[in-house]
């Protein structure tokens, strides 16, 4: 947002320089980008009045002028603007006058004819107006006094405030928004500019319908006909439009950006001829195209809002004015309109569309929904002013039960003292609310505080004390330490959070942290999930981030892919976030779960002259997983069992089960998703529920046994598809508090062995903490054992 510091001064009186103006704002909030001249420094510049103009008799391109400056004589001036002629008046750079860049005027002699200074143009002032012809001189109205200093008149020591203005602070897009804040931080009032109202003298109207009063809940219009479209834009104007980054273009459009640039209500204005039937705020139809004024074709979706006629449409509400209905040199009447959209369309349609118009930009961040009729007022009086016409009275449609909810909110006196660490008289908070459009409310030693309606960003008792700080000033808050009371907790806790040791000890393993979108391509999703639908979002930032995740593999294996392509032989990458599960029984139907993700891919060390080049395969992925399950300290509650998944390759994958809850999926990528995905050899994932993984239980004391320990190994056959884990599940169960520990230290297939079956070879350790057990103990122990997997599993001694 740009302002002057002029206009400014048009509506709230303050004494302070650029400079301490621009420091006021930025710690009150509004950060203040950049202050600059409007122009560069000239002197010498008078107002003149062309007398008399006739064509130079040496050259047809050039006239000869006399013009009067208020000296009491006339001076001669050669001239080449298409523009000159007698009877306007002009700035006048007499002899001895200095232009920017140094250039200083003196007497010459063109084609043979004396020229006694220059009449300028913008760009001879080292003004930049892009629409302007360079070989225009500048006319100006016809109160300005000729004689006047140039510079003094158009105020030209000016300066230009640039804000860059957070999303939240929509009431600040416009000069009464400004002044409000600076009439907090000064104590002053505001003075808003004192207009007649237009009495209407024709009774013309065109009917409005309203079929979408959530998304419009306000709308007026007014016909204004006979106007004089070719009128010039009066020079105040322009020149505020300039200061603030606005072109002039047309009168109307002109006086449609001046007020909204002045109130913060945009207005639109459509050319009357153009209009057939009844204005209907509606839906966009299947298939309807739009057209806009800046000749490109949009297709609108069924969900977009637009105001038309029963022929056309006429614009996409609050956002972009249509071609067919724009004004031009041949307008001779319009309708003018002023509404209330409500800013979460608005923002959701612009950014869909990529579209930023200066209306867009303030009804995404809210406008007051109390100023539409004021603004239509405003415009219709400065046009009738400066081009005449007759003027109907104000159509207007409204629902007010889709009216934004004004806020009211407790404030506590207690907690604005407790927040900020300060205590700011009864007084002061008063009249800063006050100042900033609060109503508020005394009861007892508290306030019923009234949120005013063009501020959206007011919700909770917190914005008061934000409010309340930054206007009184944090400078002026002394500096002191809070007063903390500490209070030990002696609870003992049975849990303790284990996933910052997670992620220390994946780093340690050379894994690397990644943060992926949560929007990822749908179509490539489906690859992984086929039977599961997404949440769309409405309006994503681009097509192929359209779908809320279901999973984090995907965003880890496209940067696996990014990687590879960049010549990373070796990539680990983890992921700790959030998936969004479609739920009918969870709130907004999504079931958001914590997850924890890993990808491994390529190598299995990183290049060294000593050690041989070696590809990861899945078992350096489970032993990793393993690791992680072990700082939980309850790893044994988790088990391992065979599962097909879409995402990885058949035979090579297997759901992580947690007692019989099954909690995550670990496996080899499947050849075509490698495919999909560009993927340089074998890759290998597994993703895990955090809550599962997120806690560890606190281990408890064991007395060290002073007894020897016995190691007994049995070798067994077995069926191929019975896994090692189940066979040592069981081992324990028989085993009892003598065994300490399962291990598989051969598995073998082939000779001597019957096909479908396998040969594994367990070490058993056995070990007793009140005695030295016998060997015949030990036997009885593993005979239960060998009894218990042969029943079970059907498991056989191997001769």
């Amino acid at each position: 947002m740009k302002f002057s510091k002029s206009w400014l001064c048009e509506w709230v009186n303050f004494s302070n320089s650029a400079s301490e103006l621009a420091k006021r704002i930025t710690m009150a909030g509004l950060e203040v980008d950049n202050i600059y001249s409007i122009s560069r420094r000239f002197t010498g510049v008078k107002i003149g009045y062309i007398l008399q103009c006739y064509t130079h008799p040496n050259s047809e391109k050039l006239k000869i002028t006399q013009v009067n400056v208020g000296t009491g004589e006339l001076l001669n001036i050669v001239c080449s603007a298409s523009n000159c002629r007698a009877g306007i008046k002009i700035p006048v750079a007499i002899v001895g006058s200095v232009l920017p860049c140094n250039v200083k005027i003196r007497q010459i002699k063109v084609c043979g004819q004396i020229s006694n200074g220059m009449l300028c143009s913008f760009s001879d002032l080292g003004i930049n107006i892009n629409n302007e012809n360079e070989n225009s001189i500048i006319e100006l109205e016809e109160e300005a006094q000729v004689g006047t200093d140039f510079y003094t008149f158009l105020n030209f020591h000016d300066v230009i405030f640039d804000l860059n203005l957070t999303p939240n602070r929509g009431d600040c897009f416009s000069i009464r928004g400004i002044a409000r804040e600076i009439a907090a931080l000064t104590q002053t009032k505001i003075m808003e500019p004192d207009f007649k109202i237009v009495k209407p003298n024709i009774k013309d109207t065109i009917p409005i319908e309203l079929q979408v009063p959530e998304v419009c809940p306000r709308y007026f219009s007014r016909i204004i006909k006979n106007i004089n479209i070719k009128a010039k834009t009066p020079f105040w104007i322009r020149e505020k439009l300039r200061r603030c980054g606005m072109q002039s273009t047309n009168l109307v459009l002109d006086i449609n950006n001046y007020v909204l640039l002045e109130q913060g209500q945009p207005i639109q204005a459509f050319d009357l001829s153009k209009i057939v039937g009844r204005i209907i705020i509606r839906n966009a139809n299947k298939n309807d195209r739009f057209k806009s004024a800046d000749g490109n074709d949009i297709m609108l979706n069924i969900d977009t809002v637009v105001v038309a006629d029963e022929d056309k449409i006429l614009s996409i509400a609050g956002i972009l004015g249509s071609q067919s209905s724009s004004v031009n040199t041949h307008t001779k009447s319009i309708l003018l309109e002023s509404a209330f959209f409500s800013p979460d369309y608005i923002s959701g349609h612009a950014r869909h569309y990529g579209i930023l118009t200066d209306a867009s930009s303030r009804f995404e961040r809210g406008v007051d929904y109390n100023l539409q009729l004021k603004a239509i007022e405003r415009a219709t009086q400065l046009l009738i002013d400066i081009s005449g016409g007759d003027v109907s009275t104000v159509v207007s449609i409204e629902s007010k039960c889709n009216y934004p909810k004004q806020k009211r909110i407790k404030f506590h006196r207690f907690k604005l003292d407790r927040i900020l660490g300060y205590h700011i008289p009864d007084l002061d908070v008063l009249m800063i609310l006050k100042h900033l459009g609060f109503l508020v409310k005394k009861e007892e030693s508290d306030w019923l505080v009234t949120v005013p309606t063009w501020r959206f960003d007011i919700t909770i008792e917190q914005d008061l004390v934000e409010e309340i700080a930054r206007i009184y000033g944090y400078d002026n808050m002394p500096n002191q330490f809070p007063l903390l009371n500490i209070e030990v907790n002696n609870t003992k806790k049975r849990d303790q959070s284990v996933i910052k040791k997670i992620r220390s000890f994946l780093v340690s393993r050379g894994y690397h942290e990644a943060i992926t979108y949560s929007f990822v391509k749908p179509e490539q999703q489906e690859l992984f999930f086929p039977d599961i639908r997404p949440f769309i979002l409405p309006y994503p930032i681009s097509s192929d981030m359209s779908a809320m995740r279901l999973g984090l593999i995907q965003g880890l294996l496209n940067a696996v892919s990014y990687n590879q392509k960049r010549q990373q032989p070796y990539v680990r990458l983890f992921e700790y976030g959030r998936t969004f599960i479609p739920c009918k029984s969870s709130e907004n139907n999504i079931q958001q779960e914590l997850m924890l993700a890993c990808v491994i891919s390529g190598t299995r060390n990183l290049k060294h002259w000593s050690i041989p080049v070696q590809e990861v395969d899945f078992f350096d992925l489970k032993g990793d997983l393993e690791s992680i399950l072990e700082l939980s300290n309850n790893n044994k509650a988790y088990k391992f069992k065979a599962e097909k998944h879409p995402a990885f390759h058949p035979g090579q994958s297997a759901a992580i089960f947690l007692e019989e809850e099954k909690v995550g999926i670990i496996g080899t990528i499947h050849p075509k998703l490698e495919s999909e995905l560009d993927l340089y050899g074998r890759t290998f994932a597994f993703e895990i529920r955090s809550s599962t993984i997120d806690t560890s239980i606190i281990p408890t004391f064991l007395e060290i046994s002073k007894y020897p320990s016995n190691r007994r190994d049995i070798s067994i056959i077995v069926d191929e598809n019975i896994t090692f884990d189940s066979i040592i599940r069981s081992c324990f169960e028989l085993g009892g508090t003598f065994l300490k520990d399962a291990k598989l230290f051969d598995l073998y297939v082939g000779n001597g062995i019957k096909k479908g079956k396998k040969s594994l070879a367990i070490a058993l350790m056995f070990q007793s903490t009140v005695c030295t057990l016998t060997e015949q103990d030990i036997s009885k122990l593993v005979k239960k054992i060998l009894i218990h997997i042969s029943k079970k599993f059907g498991a056989s001694l191997r001769d």
